[in-house]
C-alpha cells in the first residue's frame, strides 16, 4: 500500500477510462486528495468505483472518450461541480487487433478503424475540450496511458501499436503548443500489468510466459498501483518541471534514454 502525501489536494482531476489500470488510478487520485469526475463507457462501473471511494469529492459519469459530445458533459461536470478543472488522465483504450494473429496484410479494416477512432479520434477530442478549461484555470496537466508497443514493434497488433505511436505525437504537440500558457502533458508506457480483468482468464499460449522473460525485474509483473503512483508524480505540482516525457512502467522490457 502506498503512503499517503494529499500529493492530489485542491487539483480537480478527470479521469477518462476505468477498469484494470483505472480503478488504480482513481484509487490514489482519491487517496491524495483529488476532487475527481471518473467515466467510462459502462457507466454502473463508474457509479460503483465512485461509491468505493465515497465522499463529496467523487463523481461519475457515463463517459465515450470518442463522443465528443460525452467528453464535452464530462469536462462540464468537473467545472460545474467543483469550479475548475486541473488535470486529465485519458486511459481508455480499444485493442480489437490485440490477439489476432496476422500482421498489416491480414488486418480487417473494421478492427484498424474502431482501433483508431477510440484511441486516436477519442484522445483528440479529450485534449480538445479538457485543455480550455485548463487554461481558465490558469493552467495543468494532462497525462496519457499510452503503450510500450508505440514504439517496440510487434508482428501483430499493428492497428494498435499505430494508435499508441499517434498518442504520443499527440502528447508532444500539446507540451509544446501548450507548455507556454502553463499545460503539462506526458504519457505513460505500460508493459504487462496485471489486474483483475486478468485473474482467471486463459491468456494465448506463451504471452505470460515471454512477457516475464523480457523484464528485468522477474519476481512480479506490474500492477495497476505502479502506474498510479508515478501517474499521481505528473499530475501534481511536484511534477511541474516535467512535460513532454514518455515514461515506461514495465520492470525493464524498455531500455530508453
Amino acid at each position: 500500500m502506498w503512503s499517503v502525501t494529499g500529493l492530489l489536494a485542491d487539483k480537480v482531476i478527470l479521469l477518462a477510462g476505468l477498469g484494470g489500470i483505472g480503478n488504480g488510478l482513481a484509487r490514489r487520485y482519491a487517496d491524495e486528495g483529488a476532487s475527481l469526475v471518473i467515466g467510462d463507457l459502462d457507466a454502473d462501473l463508474a457509479q460503483r468505483v465512485a461509491a468505493e471511494l465515497g465522499g463529496e469529492r467523487v463523481r461519475a459519469v457515463a463517459l465515450d472518450g470518442a463522443d465528443e459530445q460525452s467528453v464535452i458533459d464530462a469536462v462540464h461536470v468537473a467545472v460545474e461541480a467543483f469550479g475548475r478543472l486541473d488535470g486529465m488522465h485519458v486511459n481508455f483504450t480499444n485493442a480489437d487487433d490485440a490477439y489476432l494473429p496476422g500482421g498489416v496484410v491480414e488486418l480487417p479494416l473494421d478492427a484498424f478503424d474502431e482501433v483508431m477512432r477510440v484511441n486516436t479520434r477519442g484522445f483528440v477530442i479529450c485534449a480538445k475540450h479538457a485543455i480550455p478549461a485548463m487554461l481558465d484555470s490558469g493552467g495543468g496537466a494532462i497525462v496519457f496511458t499510452a503503450s510500450i508497443d508505440a514504439y517496440n514493434g510487434a508482428g501483430t497488433r499493428v492497428s494498435y501499436a499505430m494508435s499508441k505511436a499517434a498518442e504520443l505525437a499527440l502528447m508532444r504537440h500539446i507540451a509544446r503548443r501548450y507548455g507556454p500558457r502553463g499545460i503539462r502533458c506526458n504519457a505513460i508506457a505500460p508493459g504487462l500489468i496485471w489486474h483483475y480483468k486478468f485473474d482467471g482468464q486463459p491468456m494465448p499460449d506463451g504471452v505470460v510466459e515471454q512477457a516475464r522473460a523480457r523484464q528485468m525485474i522477474k519476481s512480479r509483473f506490474g500492477t495497476p498501483d505502479d502506474v498510479a503512483a508515478l501517474a499521481a508524480l505528473l499530475l501534481s505540482d511536484d511534477g511541474s518541471f516535467i512535460t513532454a516525457q514518455t515514461i515506461a512502467v514495465d520492470g525493464g522490457v524498455t531500455f530508453r534514454a
